[in-house]
């Protein structure tokens, strides 16, 4: 061989080892997320989901990629956002938005692991079949809300005992805790003599609607259901229950702090961090039928004192006694 020809064999073999080294590094694993919503209604536990991965050895941009999937509270488009994340071969899905969005992934895919958050039994869902074994593709937390309807009825009674009429605010959108809101509901207005008031909203104006039709049928208290649309609308309803002086329970401490009267339900924020928690372990080789579901266990209760003097409300001292927070 010509010297001149080695030469160039050898320059030519210099540039392409580079390349082989760059070709042989692991690529980024992706993690999909999947929300009913719009980013910035959930700024604090986007946070706490990030510092879950990172509780697990994964950072966002270092050494894994989260792609970002958002419904802006157009239910209807999750199945296409799904499978677009299908499609894009994520390694994980967290939807932490609720049934209907771990529905939709679970119907876009049999084989990419589901980590959820939903606010009630996901065995009687069809989510899993155990919580201790889910089996399948799902795992994730059951934070309980739907089950806490008839706890936080009885708080809103004991902070306004002469309630008689309740309006219950659902999002016919999310026909599964809508259908098991009203059903609890209606349990206990059979047992206590109450009288209950469905009103559906699923937008923006519809709640603005909701709060109108108060002119004509005067309810006592209002009664949120634990929906994800109505956390990203937490303060337009604070602002419309303060405008119609009507006593207001909610399921999460957020609207409490918005300026809603009186919440009960879990610490949302950690379940948030503890799927962040679920999707590093299955990044790191853990199946979701071996990651038992998690069960929330702290609930909190959030009482807002300004709030309820605008009201007119005196808030037993037994009840403020028993508060986890009181919002001065």
């Amino acid at each position: 061989m010509r010297r001149r020809e080695f030469i160039t064999l050898l320059g030519g073999a210099a540039l392409a080892w580079p390349h082989a080294a760059r070709a042989q590094q692991p690529a980024m694993p992706a993690i999909g997320f999947l929300d009913s919503r719009s980013p910035d209604a959930l700024t604090d536990r986007l946070r706490a989901f990030r510092q879950g991965l990172k509780d697990t050895g994964y950072v966002e941009g270092e050494n894994v990629a989260i792609v970002y999937r958002w419904a802006d509270n157009q239910v209807d488009r999750l199945p296409e956002l799904a499978a677009d994340l299908v499609r894009q071969q994520v390694a994980v899905i967290a939807t932490p938005g609720g049934p209907v969005a771990a529905f939709a992934a679970k119907a876009a895919t049999t084989t990419i692991p589901i980590v959820f958050v939903v606010n009630e039994d996901p065995v009687r869902l069809g989510l899993v079949v155990s919580l201790a074994r889910p089996s399948g593709n799902l795992t994730g937390v059951n934070i309980f809300n739907a089950e806490l309807v008839t706890k936080r009825l009885e708080l809103l009674r004991e902070l306004v005992p002469a309630a008689r009429t309740i309006a219950v605010l659902v999002n016919p959108a999310n026909a599964t805790t809508t259908e098991s809101t009203l059903r609890d509901l209606a349990a206990v207005a059979r047992t206590t003599g109450l009288q209950i008031q469905a009103l559906n909203a699923s937008t923006s104006r519809e709640i603005e609607a909701a709060f109108a039709s108060f002119v004509r049928v005067r309810p006592d208290a209002l009664f949120v259901a634990a929906e994800p649309y109505f956390y990203a609308r937490r303060v337009q309803l604070a602002v419309l229950a303060a405008r119609h002086t009507i006593p207001a329970t909610y399921s999460q401490r957020d609207s409490a702090e918005a300026g809603g009267l009186m919440s009960y339900g879990n610490n949302i924020t950690d379940a948030y961090r503890q799927i962040g928690v679920y999707a590093g372990r299955i990044l790191k080789g853990a199946k979701p039928a071996d990651l038992p579901v998690m069960q929330a266990s702290k609930f909190e209760l959030v009482i807002n004192l300004p709030t309820a003097r605008a009201l007119g409300l005196e808030v037993p001292p037994m009840l403020l006694a028993r508060a986890d927070e009181v919002i001065e």
